[in-house]
């Protein structure tokens, strides 16, 4: 860890406190992420920054604060936290499903004029991670990139969670009970299992302004080679621009779309879909 060491020696020379306090969190967030799976403790963190052990203990508390970092409470050890997995996921928009995306984002955009989105799956959650504007000038903003809502909150969230396994349901919604009493009043596990056999029947993902008033938004999944979705499109409006008649006429463009994604995401090769062998 010869090169940590140098980094942080290098910080006394930083051109003012703010910068040093930033060089130093960066430093031991990167530390505990080469720590990898095990994690790492206090003293292996102070051992490899030459740091004052104080120090080292407020800096790797505020990142956990933010959520850049996560502490064991039984071992103590830290790991990366759930945070750094939202920008890795906002910063995978050069590859995977995000570029491939691009194109039908914007085609839906303007085709419907209202606004579109990109999410994924990540553990429980549902990430936003683009947010494509249409030209009609009535936006609704219930949505930004780096958002996260539980599987099931929003409608592509709610598309990618109908598209799993009723199992899988089960356990996701078991596990997000707390955060939905506390977070998501409105959603409680026996509604969402309820919007999950709606999706199923109607084909297509609604959240009739249950997140923000007059914010509705119709989604449908995107699935991978093994049929498990791993994404989902979503166009968001006012109550008035989604009615039942409009939400028939924009489903089929949403669902064209994901087909394109799907059949992109094969022939790429992605992560989320690895090209089949040949000779099998």
């Amino acid at each position: 860890m010869i090169s940590a060491k140098i980094a942080v020696k290098g910080m006394g020379e930083a051109a003012s406190n703010g910068a040093q306090a930033i060089d130093r969190a960066a430093t031991l967030l990167l530390l505990v992420g080469r720590a990898g799976p095990s994690g790492a403790r206090l003293s292996e963190l102070v051992a490899q920054c030459n740091l004052p052990k104080p120090t080292v203990r407020r800096i790797l508390l505020a990142l956990v604060r933010t959520g850049l970092l996560d502490q064991d409470g039984e071992t103590r050890r830290y790991y990366i936290g759930p945070e750094v997995y939202v920008l890795g996921t906002l910063a995978s928009a050069r590859f995977g499903i995000h570029s491939i995306s691009l194109r039908s984002l914007v085609r839906l955009s303007q085709t419907t004029g209202d606004t579109a989105f990109l999410s994924v799956p990540r553990d429980l959650y549902s990430i936003c991670v683009h947010r494509e504007e249409g030209p009609y000038p009535i936006r609704v903003h219930a949505l930004h990139a780096g958002d996260r809502h539980p599987l099931g909150i929003g409608a592509g969230s709610l598309a990618i969670l109908a598209a799993l396994p009723d199992n899988e349901i089960d356990d996701i919604l078991t596990t997000n009970a707390e955060v939905l009493i506390e977070k998501y009043p409105p959603f409680s596990p026996s509604l969402l299992r309820q919007l999950v056999r709606d999706t199923r029947d109607r084909g297509y993902a609604l959240n009739p302004g249950m997140l923000l008033s007059d914010s509705w938004a119709i989604g449908v999944a995107i699935r991978g080679l093994d049929r498990r979705p791993v994404g989902a499109l979503s166009i968001a409006a006012t109550e008035s621009r989604l009615n039942e008649a409009r939400q028939r006429e924009i489903a089929p463009l949403l669902k064209k779309e994901a087909a394109w994604i799907e059949a992109r995401l094969f022939d790429a090769g992605t992560p989320e879909n690895p090209p089949a062998l040949k000779g099998r």
